[in-house]
């Protein structure tokens, strides 16, 4: 399950585990203009960890999810 809500200055995504044992804490990604970040919380200090990622970053992530194993490089167009 997910929910999807628009911020002033982000879109807020929140996933949630349900329907099987062993769930996790809900992961929530904030999609900022110039980058997303994941937070969720750490099940042994009860702190949020965040990672961001920059926009090239997740054209990257977007695209690897569909490729097989190797290293890739993908060239951009000047905009």
């Amino acid at each position: 399950m997910f929910t999807i809500e628009h911020d002033f200055d982000a879109t807020v995504i929140t996933l949630i585990d349900e329907g099987h044992e062993g769930l996790v804490d809900d992961v929530t990604i904030n999609a900022f203009e110039d980058c997303v970040t994941l937070e969720q919380l750490d099940p042994l200090t009860g702190e949020p960890v965040r990672v961001t990622l920059s926009m090239a970053q997740l054209r990257d992530l977007a695209a690897a999810l569909d490729l097989p194993e190797g290293s890739y490089r993908i060239d951009r167009k000047p905009a």
